[in-house]
């Protein structure tokens, strides 16, 4: 077993990437994921709130604020400073992995390609 911690899935990285503005309701979450993720991450409304209770277990998140909306609670949920220190190491990580294609492409892309030299 390794010491590494294991890497977040996409949807868990937008959501933590969501709330670092500022808190957010539910349905604000899942708008401000499909945003960030240019469409590619769309929530249904039961999977975000599985994931909230997930990341609040976690100590990533935590409820701020209630209040009542056409008889229904909404909660504003925010980062905590763990959510955003493991949201900055992830972001890190996955820039380190982009540099790895970014960098090559770059170097090949001053000299020929395969059989064109």
């Amino acid at each position: 077993m390794s010491d590494k911690p294991s890497r977040m899935r996409e949807p868990t990285y937008f959501i933590l990437a969501a709330l670092q503005d500022e808190p957010l309701h539910g349905y604000a979450i899942i708008k401000q994921v499909e945003t960030l993720s240019q469409g590619r991450v769309k929530l249904a409304t039961g999977t975000l709130y599985t994931a909230l209770d997930r990341l609040t277990g976690e100590g990533y998140v935590h409820v701020v604020n209630e209040e009542i909306v056409n008889g229904r609670a909404r909660r504003y949920y925010t980062l905590t400073p763990g959510g955003l220190s493991a949201l900055r190491t992830e972001a890190v990580h996955l820039a380190e992995a982009a540099r790895v294609v970014t960098d090559r492409a770059t170097r090949h892309s001053t000299r020929p390609a395969a059989g064109l030299a």
